[in-house]
């Protein structure tokens, strides 16, 4: 799991929509209700696609008669020629994503999202659902996190901390708000009323990273709704938090091609990139580093970077392949200046939605998987950043426990088709090998080289593939798709420092 807000979170402001003002009607709402608006969006090539955009309203808390009703942004756009396809339901990451944006902007990346979408209505109908409490058609709460001091190295000790902070202050930032109520059974209850509302008994889930979670706890809260899924970069119910040791394999894998890489090879240790990621830890773990940059207003700042530092940023470097070496041979040539300056940046504090701790924390985890994670032989290099503010403040944020009963799977016979990433660092492909026994009628599709991400995504460089993934969506059928495909090679790029003197002899700098 992660806690980074992906870049497309944040609309413009003018994009932004009240609920009042689409409750300003004169009567009273109903849960269950929806208000629905038409647009036309356009694309990049310059079709257009016709959309509806709506709110549907729901209570806040299911579990207490008389809760307020709250707003869930949806889009929906209907199917380009008559089909018997379930509705396709796009479920996003997170949480705290919103994707109305989409129609909503006129920006070029809204407009490369709009071909999409408009892929997808070849098939079925396509839903897209926001989540409760991160929406553009009611609230979007979040608040900044606050700063934390350059002068020392930060550790897992400070995000505690940070989390337990966001705890004290998200009551009386949203005092109107029943936070109990922002729970993942609560948005899969969202998902049902969006359903049914709209006058469909079955739906394809359609789910990435968070969405995944987010569609199996619609097949496990409402069984029969979903017809059929496809589900990349899972993240099952009760792996919230990703097992360290597996994370450290993404890093192997990577580190494997790229230590085949002639240009790369004049700055590699003997031991290669593995090597070289060790031998910086080791010397952070001995001493922390004192760097000097300019920060993004040309201020000239010093921050002091250590052990745990290395952790937090070396699990966002391998977020992204191709700089991945890059970023871990910089730092075993003493380059530090990259690194130092986006320290400084995430110390300033940032926007944190709420949704994302308030469903996380109440899902917890069940205690098997809990004394796992914090066992697991690869914590010295990948640290607990990925879990220990959320896991220590179990308690301290309103949403009730889910429960082990929830967590833990269940045979399910719902077709779905696995399509995961082998170098996904965020949700490793352990986690979708553990959901295979309880879908007796599901397939795995690994691709090589995909990381986190979205199935379509993924597909773009391989069209032959996405057209049987559409068929699956289209019929249920999988077809000859195969068991696994691998994407095309990556570029790595070259560390920012000189050949080093005496490079290709095997010797350690």
């Amino acid at each position: 799991m992660t806690f980074r807000i992906a870049p497309y979170a944040f609309a413009a402001a003018s994009t932004l929509f009240s609920l009042s003002s689409f409750a300003a009607t004169g009567s009273p709402r109903h849960a269950g209700e929806t208000v629905i608006e038409t647009g036309v969006a356009a694309a990049n090539d310059g079709t257009t696609m016709p959309y509806e955009i709506g709110t549907l309203y729901v209570p806040e808390n299911r579990a207490k008669p008389g809760s307020r009703l709250i707003g869930v942004g949806f889009a929906r756009v209907k199917a380009a020629h008559p089909t018997k396809a379930p509705p396709i339901v796009l479920l996003v990451g997170g949480p705290g994503v919103t994707m109305l944006d989409i129609v909503l902007d006129r920006d070029d990346t809204a407009r490369r999202r709009v071909k999409a979408w408009q892929a997808y209505a070849q098939v079925a109908d396509l839903i897209v659902i926001e989540q409760r409490g991160y929406t553009l058609r009611g609230d979007r709460m979040e608040i900044p996190s606050k700063a934390l001091p350059l002068d020392r190295p930060t550790v897992a000790a400070d995000d505690i901390d940070v989390t337990r902070d966001l705890a004290r202050r998200a009551q009386a930032a949203y005092p109107q708000a029943d936070l109990s109520g922002y729970s993942i059974n609560e948005i899969a209850d969202d998902v049902a009323d969006l359903s049914h509302a709209l006058g469909y008994d079955k739906i394809s889930a359609l789910g990435a990273s968070f969405g995944s979670q987010w569609a199996f706890a619609v097949m496990k809260a409402h069984p029969g709704l979903v017809a059929r899924a496809v589900i990349t970069s899972a993240e099952p119910l009760d792996y919230g938090y990703d097992m360290p040791s597996q994370v450290y394999a993404v890093y192997q894998r990577i580190a494997w091609e790229a230590d085949q890489d002639p240009a790369l090879k004049p700055w590699l240790p003997a031991g290669g990139l593995v090597a070289a990621m060790w031998e910086v830890r080791e010397r952070l773990a001995k001493a922390p580093v004192t760097v000097t940059v300019k920060d993004a207003n040309g201020k000239t700042q010093r921050v002091v970077l250590g052990v745990e530092d290395y952790q937090s940023a070396l699990l966002d470097a391998s977020q992204h392949a191709a700089t991945f070496p890059r970023f871990v041979l910089n730092l075993y040539h003493r380059h530090y200046d990259a690194w130092a300056k986006d320290a400084v940046a995430a110390r300033a504090g940032e926007p944190r939605s709420l949704i994302n701790p308030l469903i996380n924390i109440g899902l917890d985890m069940s205690a098997e998987r809990k004394a796992l994670l914090r066992t697991d032989p690869a914590l010295p290099i990948i640290g607990s950043w990925n879990f220990a503010g959320y896991l220590a403040t179990k308690g301290e944020w309103a949403t009730p426990d889910a429960g082990d009963s929830f967590r833990r799977p269940v045979r399910d016979t719902t077709p779905v088709l696995f399509v995961q990433g082998d170098w996904d660092p965020s949700t490793p492909m352990e986690n979708t090998l553990a959901m295979l026994p309880w879908f007796p009628n599901a397939r795995m599709m690994i691709l090589h080289r995909a990381q986190h991400g979205g199935t379509f995504q993924w597909l773009r460089t391989r069209p032959e593939l996405a057209a049987k993934v559409y068929d699956f969506l289209r019929t249920g059928e999988f077809g000859d798709l195969p068991s696994e495909a691998a994407l095309d090679a990556v570029a790595f790029e070259k560390p920012d420092v000189a050949v080093p003197k005496g490079s290709g002899t095997g010797k350690r700098e």
